[in-house]
């Protein structure tokens, strides 16, 4: 991406900064069925870039690997950052490295769920 944080296209210039944040706005839409709490606060989000050409890709985790959704849950990400006017297209990759704990739960999800 180099140091700039605007790209042209289509005589648009997109703030990524401001993508990102409509990314993050998405990403607290969709729930893990399990839990009452969205997948960016319980810290399943590890990272989000995006290119030049306006490709997303989230890095994510699920909370244990034999998860439920691990077939669903990542699609319906993908599927809905792709929904994003700006975002040419997008995709999802899991990781368990480092796996998922409780500690990566923001403060407002812990409050939430009884935990703090």
């Amino acid at each position: 991406m180099g140091t700039k944080n605007k790209f042209s296209m289509s005589d648009t210039t997109i703030d990524v900064n401001v993508l990102g944040e409509k990314i993050v706005k998405v990403l607290k839409t969709i729930y893990d069925p399990e839990i009452p709490v969205d997948i960016y606060e319980l810290g399943l989000i590890y990272d989000v870039f995006v290119n030049e050409d306006y490709d997303v890709k989230i890095l994510m985790t699920l909370t244990t690997p034999n998860c439920p959704v691990a077939e669903t849950l990542p699609l319906e990400v993908e599927e809905k950052v792709k929904s994003l006017k700006d975002v040419k297209d997008a995709e999802v990759e899991i990781t368990f490295d480092p796996p998922w704990t409780q500690d990566l739960m923001s403060e407002e999800a812990k409050l939430e769920l009884g935990m703090l």
